[in-house]
């Protein structure tokens, strides 16, 4: 069964179980398994799946958007967020915060979106605490991804999308990991991706309202194309985000 048709077997609307296969089959492309086709049988095993809920815009602002999950999933809530930046960009600039937001998927998908529509974005989101210290202890943070996307006159935007862990959670999932491997990453510099984690946990952590999983969107303008000349240096190099 295709994945559209899996999803909507559980109880998605069409409209929403195309943008969570879209999502799943580009990460099947860009070979991040653990955010792909797998996580479909992962949802099914959610014992609080709400495939109906969907999330709303709570508060509205020039420069600042609150939005809750109401229930969603985090992917339907950060697709809503994303088509809402792109339909109506700030003037300059804009902090989008996302309470109950989870499962995000892939955060540079999300981010390469906004990219494509012109928009400078820098996205990360929280999850259960899966990250110790490098020196051991109990779990303290998420793997929290960090995503950074630049667009491009040059038609491809430049998208990091990096994971606090040595392997991301989804790797788990799928099978493709251990739960040992559940460590900061960089080895004997772990302490980096720790610090790196811890502090993206507590921004988002100090912007919800609301204890449980959340998401913080920097979105802005750009004012200058710097993403032509860095590939034109690079030549030959896989840039982030590249296929």
């Amino acid at each position: 069964m295709e994945p559209v048709a899996r999803l909507a077997a559980l109880g998605f609307s069409e409209r929403d179980a195309r943008t969570l296969a879209d999502h799943f089959l580009d990460a099947e492309r860009r070979g991040k398994l653990g955010h792909g086709l797998s996580r479909v049988e992962w949802l099914a095993s959610l014992p609080d799946l709400d495939p109906v809920a969907q999330p709303e815009r709570v508060v509205s602002e020039p420069g600042y958007e609150r939005w809750h999950g109401r229930g969603a999933l985090g992917y339907l809530t950060l697709a809503a967020i994303c088509d809402a930046q792109l339909a109506g960009p700030p003037t300059h600039a804009r902090v989008v915060v996302a309470e109950r937001c989870f499962p995000t998927g892939m955060l540079g998908y999300w981010a390469r979106r906004l990219a494509e529509g012109g928009l400078v974005a820098a996205l990360t989101a929280t999850s259960p605490p899966r990250l110790g210290h490098p020196e051991g202890g109990s779990k303290l943070a998420g793997t929290n991804p960090l995503a950074i996307a630049i667009p491009s006159s040059g038609g491809r935007p430049l998208v990091a999308d990096t994971s606090m862990g040595r392997v991301t959670y989804g790797e788990v999932l799928a099978g493709i990991a251990g739960e040992d491997e559940l460590v900061p990453f960089g080895g004997e510099h772990a302490h980096k991706a720790f610090a790196l984690a811890l502090g993206l946990q507590l921004l988002v952590d100090a912007l919800v309202t609301e204890p449980g999983h959340g998401a913080v969107l920097l979105v802005a303008r750009p004012e200058a194309d710097p993403v032509p000349a860095l590939r034109e240096r690079a030549e030959g190099i896989r840039l982030p985000g590249d296929r």
